[in-house]
């Protein structure tokens, strides 16, 4: 059950690294007494953070698009934002291009400037950051960068033969998109990958699906994690930006 609270931090200064920094001093709305639950208590000034992680042709993408449509979160793809930079002619999108093309994680202060630029330009507070962190270099970088750890940690688990498969069956024009990078993305995966899983694990945010089957076959084991929060997830944010007035 869901339980309503009324706590008032001490009143903080504003620091020129970013507005999520302001998590620490908080106005508490919601706070859960279900010891099923994972999912930690939304509170104002923070954002609600899900990492979304799994191989490439996992399904991810697929997977947070229905998310986003359930429950009003904002999308941000790591790769789509590492794409996009590379399209810009930027001198970051030649160090990206060559770094993704040899199937290489990309530097992780780089992803994270281009995540953090995303999520600070969004109204939104509900994430779902798509394909990162992919090593724990990665997930420091956010953690130290950002001020937040994420709420929720998905992990889309699904067998090598079949993301190969769904990755050389999409035909999206990446420059990702081809048997030898896939193979080498899917090593570096592996190599790197696991202990970000491992790590959120052991610290009860990860949820992991069988991300085998329809799109909406899928989606039905998501739906749960986030249906016991749906309210919340959706009206709790603008009621806290109202209430605090």
């Amino acid at each position: 059950m869901w339980r309503r609270v009324a706590s008032v931090s001490h009143l903080f200064s504003h620091s020129k690294s970013t507005k999520f920094n302001q998590g620490a001093s908080t106005f508490k709305i919601w706070e859960t007494f279900t010891s099923e639950s994972e999912i930690p208590t939304p509170s104002k000034g923070s954002p609600f953070i899900t990492f979304v992680l799994g191989g490439p042709g996992s399904g991810k993408g697929t997977q947070c698009a229905k998310i986003v449509e359930a429950f009003g979160f904002t999308h941000v793809s790591a790769g789509d934002l590492l794409r996009r930079e590379i399209a810009s002619g930027s001198a970051y999108g030649s160090v990206i291009l060559s770094t993704i093309r040899e199937g290489k994680i990309v530097p992780s202060q780089v992803t994270v400037e281009l995540i953090q630029k995303e999520m600070e330009s969004n109204d939104n507070y509900k994430f779902l950051i798509d394909g990162f962190p992919r090593s724990e270099e990665n997930r420091k970088a956010f953690e130290q960068t950002i001020g937040a750890e994420p709420d929720v940690v998905l992990f889309f688990d699904c067998p090598e033969q079949e993301m190969v498969k769904r990755v050389l069956n999409r035909n999206q024009g990446r420059v990702d998109d081809n048997i030898d990078t896939i193979k080498k993305r899917l090593e570096i995966f592996d190599e790197l990958n696991w202990p970000v899983i491992n790590y959120y694990s052991q610290r009860g945010k990860l949820h992991k699906i069988n991300a085998v089957g329809t799109v909406d076959e899928i989606f039905e084991k998501v739906r749960p994690i986030f249906a016991p929060l749906r309210y919340i997830l959706l009206f709790c944010y603008p009621v806290c930006s109202i209430c605090c007035h």
